[in-house]
């Protein structure tokens, strides 16, 4: 951190841990598949208590009146023109997501799923250095960087196992997320021709220097950024591409996996407010009626998709866009002046949501399975038409065969299945006292207190979001009970046979889930300072640009707090840059 309480270097741990273990086990041959889970699972936990350390030095220094934001200089090259790190909360919260959601899928591929396919664990460890290095990079070179390691695992992740099913889709999956890239190098582009920076601080404090012709440019550049990142978030009407990728997936690929949808959320939300929030000029809130609008159309396309899908495991595609369309139009609202309540309901939200998908994506498949080995999520109809056109096979969509047995053989009742998908169900559905319900009722309230002026009205796009909250729960909830009455009361006959290993990992992420409803108060307000912290750039810029050497003629302090909010707001947009000239 800037005040000299944490070393440096532990901030580069979460990507430098999972990208040495998977270079390492590059040298293990794939027979050495239990060597490799052990190593995996090392690393995890090791990236979680890094994680662990930067969180507590993040809100110790919150609590004591810090910057808190951190700064790791590669190479120790200045800024803005060297390579930066950047921690503050958000991304502290992120890494540590990250982490808890590692470690279940780790365990649940030890049931079989490591030996369905060439460098399984290595590939897991790359992507989770991608991700992390996304939450954690500080310029938007580096997070293409790191958006493509995160890319090029997941491509892998997504093939893991072979059969037909899964090789369409993941060709569609290659495709839309190729166009995503040429989009994002497209802005990338822009953005440098205009401001001459790619720093993201940098690049706000650039944007009290451009004329009429630039700003326009720069504009263009957030819209192709923009829609790069909506790709991956899976807004509407880019997220076609999600349920049949995910439901391809291998269970523990599809639950990893589960985060990358985030990390689109978290650079929209981090740019959104960095970059383009209340203190950005002729600038400010641009895109947030675009996040809004599109945020509550999203989570009605997931809940029609989750209501209109027969198929489970697709069923948690639709699931993971009603989450990002929840979160989206929150830093809509936040971005466009609605105040920090809300957006702290919504992070709130989303980490209870993103781990309950992932929960969803490891349970969905052996609930499907039946004793023949079939995925049947609705039975045939009596005319013996059947509405799956498609079977998910147990090992999944014509997965190849392999002779690696279980780490563990032991099983579980079908009773205890029963209650961790009910469990499951719950949290998605937002019932109390789950933390979907939780975070709901918290963006609820906080849209009240922060957009209801006085003696006004709340806007109709508010109270269209405040309807999609609760219709896209009940319709989850529709959705889920009406296959879990078919599944767990209707059928009669075997029941299949679940191994341990298949629920431990659920079990895991309950546990989780169950945490932070116990402690919701305590990360609540975590949630809310993080959205507090977001909604005040000028702290973050002048953190990462305190020793910089700036070319345009104005000394970083004068940005304090809240620079180019205060110069327009006496002089005009473009006068203080008229007067360095």
């Amino acid at each position: 951190m800037n005040d000299g309480a944490m070393p440096d270097h532990l901030m580069i741990a979460p990507i430098l841990i999972p990208l040495v273990a998977g270079a390492l086990m590059l040298f293990y041959s794939d027979r050495n598949r239990q060597t490799k889970l052990i190593m995996g699972l090392v690393a995890v936990g090791l990236t979680f208590l890094a994680s662990i350390e930067l969180m507590a030095d993040v809100k110790s220094a919150t609590e004591q009146g810090g910057t808190v934001v951190g700064l790791y200089r590669l190479g120790d090259w200045p800024v803005p023109i060297g390579i930066v790190l950047v921690l503050d909360r958000l991304s502290a919260m992120m890494v540590m997501l990250t982490a808890l959601l590692a470690a279940p899928s780790l365990i649940y591929a030890a049931a079989g799923w490591q030996g369905k396919g060439q460098h399984y664990h290595s590939m897991f460890q790359f992507l989770l250095a991608g991700v992390n290095g996304s939450f954690l990079t500080g310029d938007l070179f580096n997070l293409f960087v790191f958006f493509e390691v995160m890319l090029a695992a997941s491509y892998g992740l997504m093939l893991h196992g072979s059969g037909p099913e899964r090789i369409k889709a993941g060709l569609h999956y290659l495709a839309v997320n190729l166009a995503a890239s040429l989009l994002f190098l497209i802005g990338v582009a822009l953005v440098y021709g205009t401001t001459g920076t790619l720093n993201m601080a940098d690049i706000g404090r650039a944007l009290y220097w451009l004329d009429d012709a630039e700003r326009l440019l720069f504009h263009a550049a957030a819209t192709f950024l923009g829609l790069a990142f909506l790709i991956k978030a899976a807004a509407w009407p880019l997220g076609f591409w999600l349920p049949p990728t995910y439901g391809a997936a291998a269970p523990p690929a599809a639950a990893i996996m589960a985060i990358m949808t985030k990390v689109g959320v978290y650079v929209i939300l981090r740019l959104s407010l960095l970059v383009l929030g209340p203190d950005a000029g002729l600038s400010a809130g641009f895109g947030a009626s675009v996040l809004m609008i599109g945020g509550v159309l999203t989570m009605g396309f997931g809940m029609i998709g989750v209501l209109g899908t027969p198929e489970l495991v697709r069923k948690g595609g639709y699931l993971a866009i009603i989450s990002s369309g929840t979160v989206l139009a929150a830093v809509g609202f936040a971005q466009a002046g609605g105040g920090s309540s809300m957006l702290g309901g919504a992070l709130y939200y989303m980490i209870g949501s993103t781990a309950a998908i992932a929960a969803f994506f490891l349970i969905a498949e052996p609930v499907s399975r039946d004793d023949r080995g079939d995925d049947d999520d609705t039975p045939a109809e009596a005319d013996g038409f059947d509405p799956l056109s498609e079977r998910w096979a147990p090992m999944g969509l014509g997965t190849v065969e392999d002779t690696t047995a279980p780490a563990s053989q032991r099983t579980v009742s079908w009773l205890t299945m029963a209650i961790c998908f009910g469990l499951v169900a719950a949290m998605l559905a937002g019932l109390p006292p789950m933390p979907g319900f939780i975070g709901k009722l918290a963006i609820l309230r906080g849209a009240v207190q922060d957009n209801l002026p006085a003696g006004g009205h709340l806007p109709v796009i508010l109270w269209a979001y405040a309807a999609m909250l609760i219709l896209s729960g009940l319709g989850a909830l529709i959705a889920l009970m009406r296959f879990g009455i078919r599944r767990f009361w209707a059928e009669e006959g075997p029941t299949p046979r679940i191994l341990a290993l298949e629920v431990v990992p659920v079990v895991m992420l309950l546990g989780m889930i169950g945490l932070q409803t116990l402690r919701s108060d305590a990360l609540l307000g975590y949630t809310n300072a993080t959205a507090g912290a977001l909604l005040e750039p000028g702290v973050y810029r002048n953190a990462v640009l305190a020793d910089a050497q700036d070319v345009r003629a104005a000394p970083v302090q004068n940005l304090a707090p809240d620079p180019v909010a205060d110069d327009q707001d006496a002089n005009g947009p473009n006068a203080a840059a008229e007067e360095a000239q």
